[in-house]
């Protein structure tokens, strides 16, 4: 079948107004991906080498959109929402260009699973003109059911088409098929619409094929592949299958989660075995973890790259840019952005590191902040290599401070500091003694007078 070459046809025209957004249904997040998205990604999986999306609603949005997660995808305009198989027809063009394989998929189904579709493939290969791919929901009320005989698909029925017997089906039209290449345009062309709405609907191909003879079979996906979204819970519904599919297969490649359910991975999370998480912590798009990390509970990671052996957290943000490198840590209550930390260097806590490099070994005291930001322009912060900043120091970027560089607690930074060099930005401290009980009785004295001066006015 791996010579067989393959068209994936995404009918993604729906307005959704069930989803109540502005936004295009399809366009609608699963673990930071669209939806649509998650359907291409499958499609590509079972060896769809074209892909063809059907836009109808945001048409602008969606090629935009389109450009990003399926570059070489054809757009498709569906400008009057006839019927699904009106849909499917938007897509003539590419459907003529003479794939062997035509899969039919859903935008919103972005649970389906890559082997369901190469498994129709398969079907087709076998001699099938048509495969329906069909699934047991927990309730088929509502459901098309698929009627078979001998093997064969011989229609697909509408519930309130149904007999009382066919109602006891609860083999169910999932929407997605497969058509044979040679048959394709034959068999859409021949749909009509003489039904109560006036439309085209692809199932009537079922019978089409049958009537002329032609293999028509059903093979089945789970439930949970074949899931529909058209509004916001269904939508949490899917989001919640998807992190706990994630979530198993992390563990069974070596990830220990401490408490799964509080774990959320983004699409593309990527996480090395020996790696340890800790409860409630968020994985953002764009993180890559090698392995024998510790992530401990309440961080939030999005856009990083952590090295073998990293500490991370409690309460720790990185954002898009931290690269952590062997060894490193960045402790509790501490920011991260556009910064390496190199091997071995520990950012402890209560600190914020932007648009900087922190030296292999250097130590970052609590409190201690990178000064990038001018309200105009970024700056940058070199640390060097075994460099110890004291707590509560604020580091005015553009500033170098070298290897081995010390700087004391409480400084203000703002000229590069040599190699092994001890500098302070601080004022000289000066006391007085008796005066901090002097303001006591003062600032005691003005608060009473206050006060009577308030019960007086009452």
């Amino acid at each position: 079948m791996s010579q067989r070459s393959c068209l994936s046809v995404i009918l993604a025209a729906g307005e959704g107004t069930r989803m109540k957004s502005a936004q295009p249904k399809v366009l609608h997040q699963i673990a930071g991906l669209p939806m649509v998205a998650h359907v291409v990604k499958a499609a590509e999986a079972a060896g769809a080498s074209g892909l063809a999306l059907v836009i109808g609603h945001g048409a602008d949005e969606m090629r935009k959109a389109a450009a990003k997660f399926a570059p070489k995808a054809e757009t498709f305009e569906q400008e009057k929402r006839l019927g699904t198989a009106h849909a499917v027809i938007a897509a003539r063009a590419a459907i003529s260009k003479g794939y062997d394989d035509v899969l039919v998929m859903f935008g919103d189904t972005p649970l389906i699973d890559a082997d369901a579709l190469t498994l129709a493939r398969r079907r087709l290969a076998e001699g099938a003109a048509v495969v329906v791919i069909g699934f047991r929901p927990p309730n088929p009320t509502g459901y098309g059911r698929l009627i078979e005989k001998d093997g064969k698909l011989t229609a697909i029925r509408e519930e309130k088409d149904c007999s009382e017997e066919e109602k006891k089906i609860g083999f169910c039209n999932a929407g997605m098929m497969a058509v044979a290449g040679a048959h394709a345009l034959k068999l859409l062309d021949a749909v009509g619409n003489e039904n109560a709405k006036g439309e085209y609907y692809l199932t009537d191909i079922v019978e089409i094929a049958s009537a002329q003879n032609l293999d028509v079979v059903a093979t089945e996906a789970s439930f949970e592949s074949a899931l529909g979204i058209n509004n916001r819970a269904e939508l949490a519904q899917a989001e919640a299958i998807w992190q706990q599919r994630r979530r198993h297969d992390a563990m069974l490649s070596g990830v220990t989660l401490i408490a799964p359910e509080t774990v959320f991975f983004s699409h593309d999370t990527e996480i090395g075995a020996d790696t340890i998480v800790e409860p409630n912590v968020w994985f953002g798009p764009g993180v890559r973890i090698a392995s024998g990390a510790k992530i401990h509970a309440f961080s939030h990671i999005e856009g990083a790259t952590i090295a073998s052996n990293c500490d991370v957290g409690p309460f720790a943000r990185l954002r898009p840019g931290a690269d952590l490198r062997n060894k490193a840590k960045v402790g509790n209550f501490c920011e991260v952005k556009q910064a390496v930390i190199e091997d071995g260097a520990k950012v402890n806590h209560l600190t914020y590191i932007g648009d900087a490099r922190v030296g292999a070994g250097a130590n970052i005291g609590a409190g201690t902040i990178t000064c990038n930001y001018d309200g105009y322009s970024k700056f940058f912060t070199d640390i060097g290599e075994g460099a110890f900043i004291g707590s509560n120091s604020s580091l005015v970027a553009p500033v170098t401070i070298g290897n081995g560089g010390y700087i004391a607690s409480g400084s203000v930074i703002t000229e590069s500091v040599p190699d092994d060099a001890l500098a302070f930005g601080r004022a000289r401290q000066k006391t007085i003694p008796g005066k901090g009980k002097e303001l006591r009785e003062r600032f005691a004295s003005a608060a009473a007078a206050k006060k009577k001066a308030a019960g007086a006015d009452h």
